[in-house]
């Protein structure tokens, strides 16, 4: 029998070794569209993840974010993000990752997150747990927000006129602290592996966030949107936690979405 993880996970370990050639290079980047980086690291891993897959699952769809996917009539779905942190890795700020999650008639059944700079493999196989090298990692047993940490994502530009402003704000007054790392699917994985309680995200593409939200889910957490209804791969918000914090989680984004918290922020004084 195929086992999926396995297989995506030396995919995605062969990619991370690839990806961190091209770190030791220091090579440079440009842009797609108007704010997205991109780097040869990039394209050169979505190439071999991709070669890959249809030498072992010709049949399979493969949507990859550099675009050099395929199109099937399979019900079998990959979602690849050949490296996950273009701009953390531009700069050599070390926390970027490889990426794959399979998804079986609109389940996701197995995913990996690799992080190539710690040596750190994720993975999950529905019904199966989460493994981080090897060994079963849970979530977090943080009971409410105010003993949370929690995790974040921006756009790349205009920021401060982005509505997740009011979300960090309030987090990061009510809990132990707001992180953001830049890079979607290793915070999914550190919400897993118990690291951080909390992660939420306007706007993600699918190959961001499918193996992390198996990771999750496996590990014990909770996936929702940000109001508490089912998550889609194509929806415009995610929220996961370790499920203890979940509701109370809900009904604050609910609350700030509702404006009760909305407010002018203080200036700084001399």
């Amino acid at each position: 029998m195929i086992s999926y993880v396995e297989t995506a996970s030396a995919i995605a370990r062969e990619a991370g070794a690839l990806v961190q050639k091209y770190a030791a290079q220091h090579v440079g980047f440009e842009l797609k569209g108007e704010h997205d980086l991109v780097t040869v690291a990039d394209r050169a891993s979505e190439k071999l993840i991709v070669e890959r897959l249809r030498q072992h699952f010709p049949e399979h769809s493969i949507l990859a974010e550099e675009g050099s996917g395929q199109s099937s009539a399979s019900e079998f779905q990959w979602y690849v993000d050949p490296l996950d942190g273009t701009t953390n890795f531009a700069h050599s700020f070390p926390i970027y990752n490889v990426t794959l999650a399979l998804e079986r008639a609109g389940e996701l059944i197995a995913g990996v997150v690799f992080d190539p700079v710690r040596g750190e493999l994720f993975s999950a196989e529905k019904g199966s747990g989460t493994f981080l090298n090897g060994s079963r990692i849970h979530v977090s047993r943080a009971k409410c927000i105010e003993e949370a940490v929690a995790v974040t994502g921006f756009p790349s530009r205009k920021r401060h006129q982005n509505v997740n402003v009011h979300f960090f704000y309030q987090l990061s007054m009510l809990s132990h602290g707001v992180r953001r790392t830049g890079a979607a699917a290793t915070d999914l994985a550190w919400v897993a592996a118990g690291r951080s309680d909390i992660f939420w995200e306007f706007s993600l593409n699918p190959w961001d966030m499918a193996a992390g939200v198996l990771l999750v889910r496996e590990a014990g957490g909770t996936v929702t949107d940000m109001k508490g209804e089912p998550f889609h791969l194509r929806g415009p918000h995610v929220l996961a936690n370790n499920s203890l914090v979940h509701e109370e989680t809900v009904r604050l984004f609910n609350d700030i979405s509702a404006g009760k918290y909305v407010g002018s922020l203080p200036q700084l004084g001399c």
